[in-house]
């Protein structure tokens, strides 16, 4: 297992600390046409970095899939990490979390046992992660994917529907597994994307629902990982930034006003 090679992509968009283990890649998303910041940009070889304002961090998920040659891989943010510490032990390390994030003997013990590391899910409680996506967002492209996936894949509508009605999910498309499963993942996600690209017109959405595809890949991950059934293990995120719970509290109520 030592011999294996494990990349953890670190999808930013800024200049910002980054872990010094060197199983940790920082991966300029949407680099093209912007300034070098210094790390490796999604921009070369096969890329669809100039999608980036559309598809967010997909963008370096694509890069990978069609350029980096190892054989686990995995994704986590400038400010999100996985750790094993959950949130009131992280507090005792208020100023020092990079001491805390998964490092490569961590991530080796677990994926000896498992074939996918992955986020704790978000439970939203009083919705479904269709009504929080019809709350949030433009339904109509859900509506969509769903007619692509049953035109598609229809192998894997019922576990589409499955994860729909339900009230929990793995958030941000942070994950580690295998690069043979990533591949597969990616060749199923983004003929539906692509597919989703051609049919919907996003030209009037605001700056943030155009994120669309960003958006509609975060549900799709966990359709897949519904489906393929992998042995998956579970772990906190730790946020390098402070959370405003606040805003996030009146944005989710405001919401729910709307949607009435």
């Amino acid at each position: 297992m030592s011999n294996k090679v494990i990349k953890i992509l670190v999808a930013t968009h800024k200049i910002y600390k980054m872990p010094d283990d060197h199983m940790y890649l920082p991966l300029h998303v949407g680099r093209e046409g912007k300034e070098d910041l210094g790390y490796q940009g999604d921009n070369t070889g096969d890329n669809i970095s100039l999608k980036n304002p559309n598809f967010c961090e997909l963008t370096g998920l694509y890069w990978a899939w069609k350029n980096l040659d190892v054989d686990y891989i995995g994704l986590c943010h400038y400010r999100r990490y996985f750790t094993k510490k959950n949130v009131l032990q992280q507090m005792l390390y208020r100023n020092r979390k990079f001491e805390i994030i998964l490092d490569e003997d961590s991530i080796i013990e677990l994926i000896k046992k498992y074939d996918v590391i992955l986020p704790k899910k978000r439970n939203y409680y009083i919705e479904t992660v269709w009504s929080h996506y019809k709350n949030a967002h433009n339904i109509s492209d859900l509506e969509e994917t769903r007619k692509i996936i049953a035109e598609k894949f229809p192998e894997y509508l019922m576990s589409f529907d499955q994860v729909m009605k339900g009230k929990k999910l793995h958030l941000y498309n942070m994950f580690i597994m295998k690069k043979k499963d990533f591949d597969q993942y990616c060749n199923w996600l983004f003929e539906i994307l692509f597919e989703l690209e051609n049919r919907i017109d996003i030209s009037q959405y605001d700056n943030y629902q155009k994120r669309v595809f960003g958006f509609i890949s975060e549900r799709l991950f966990n359709v897949w990982l519904e489906y393929n059934r992998l042995r998956k293990f579970e772990v906190n995120v730790i946020n390098l930034e402070k959370i405003n719970w606040i805003r996030k509290i009146l944005s989710f109520l405001n919401r729910k006003v709307n949607s009435l």
